[in-house]
């Protein structure tokens, strides 16, 4: 009898098979006493793949710290499960709808490894609330509502899903007629690159407008490996956004922020922007003060190149959507001329329409004179 051949098993499958997912491997793999890991693995689900784990080049470096447990998750700060109120906009149990014209989809609960500063942490790694289970009252929540334009697909991640499991969620939102854009957010790219498969992104290219907006938080997460997936993607004319978490040791350097932006620009992915972190239960280690992010926002405008400038927000929380801040490049508005300070300090005028003309267009006040000895010369 001929016996049926059974499938090889996906590399991104092996490799996860292999993950780390309790406080006793990860100790043993790198060498941690297990007593520094007591009682975290009641704080959040843990996995960190293999791939991800090789990155790690020492104890507390960057890459360590988004994904290894701390005691410190184990904090009362003060912080909430829901910092940003999406159960309050979830009619169904798949969807948040906030924003007039496009929602959120949770297709996954899972993750190819798990984030320590992750705003979803109630519900991801939990199969009950984030599964496919929900997925045809989602799918008919977006078809009843016209005003829906835009999709984003995310959970967890998406990719975690099998090929068959995603193309079925993407024909199916393809074929209501309203919806205009698709989105994926996912960080396998970043996690596991690996599964960015040619025939993955045969898949995905077939229901363009498809964009996917990806998350690198530090550049030595752009190794070879992920900026070959981004490449494929790309190469399947899909374009390409980052999200950026600002972290506390991790990446809330203006050096180390300008050269993660350049070198996503370089792997063809628009810096898309940088959230200051969110209110969510243990991660008051990981929140910087918004002068922090202000701070890397002048360190990047003007000092490199516009494409590699995001948008800085907070995602407001109870609800409020997402917030862009911007250092104060404004310093005067009249019905005679707008006042702005350049990315060097110095100060320009703008005449308005119609305005009396009080200095040639191209003058500016000498940079040597500190703002509060120019201003008497701008009124």
């Amino acid at each position: 009898m001929r016996r049926c051949k059974v499938p090889k098993m996906e590399r991104w499958r092996q490799i996860l098979q292999k993950s780390l997912t309790t406080v006793e491997q990860i100790a043993a793999a790198l060498k941690i006493p297990p007593e520094e890991l007591a009682g975290v693995e009641h704080c959040f689900n843990i996995k960190i793949n293999p791939y991800y784990l090789s990155l790690i080049k020492s104890k507390g470096d960057p890459i360590y710290k988004q994904v290894v447990p701390d005691k410190a998750e184990l904090v009362d700060a003060a912080l909430v499960d829901d910092p940003l109120a999406e159960d309050q906009d979830s009619p169904v149990p798949s969807i948040v709808h906030r924003y007039p014209d496009r929602c959120l989809f949770l297709v996954s609960h899972d993750c190819a490894s798990y984030c320590r500063f992750c705003t979803r942490k109630r519900k991801v790694g939990d199969p009950e609330k984030i599964s496919l289970r929900y997925f045809e009252e989602g799918i008919a929540y977006i078809a009843s509502h016209p005003e829906i334009r835009d999709v984003i697909i995310s959970g967890g991640d998406p990719l975690m899903l099998s090929d068959q499991k995603l193309e079925y969620i993407l024909a199916k939102l393809r074929a209501i007629p309203h919806i205009e854009i698709l989105r994926i957010g996912t960080r396998m790219p970043c996690f596991l690159p690996q599964r960015i498969t040619t025939r993955l992104v045969r898949i995905l290219k077939k229901y363009h407008p498809l964009y996917i907006n990806v998350h690198f938080n530090h550049p030595d997460e752009l190794t070879p490996e992920a900026v070959k997936a981004l490449g494929r993607l790309a190469d399947a004319g899909i374009p390409l956004g980052n999200q950026t978490v600002l972290l506390k040791g991790v990446n809330d350097d203006p050096a180390i922020m300008k050269k993660l932006m350049q070198k996503l620009l370089a792997a063809r992915v628009r810096p898309y922007y940088i959230y200051q972190a969110d209110l969510v239960f243990g991660t008051e280690h990981f929140r910087t003060r918004v002068e922090k992010g202000l701070e890397i926002i002048k360190a990047l405008r003007g000092y490199t190149s516009g494409l590699a400038v995001p948008h800085y927000v907070i995602d407001a929380p109870g609800g409020g959507g997402k917030i862009p801040l911007l250092p104060e490049y404004v310093k005067k508005i009249s019905d005679d001329e707008v006042v702005m300070q350049n990315y060097e300090g110095k100060i320009f005028r703008y005449i308005q329409p119609g305005g009396k003309k009080k200095t040639p267009i191209s003058e500016a006040l000498p940079v040597e004179l500190s703002l509060e000895e120019q201003l008497p010369h701008l009124n």
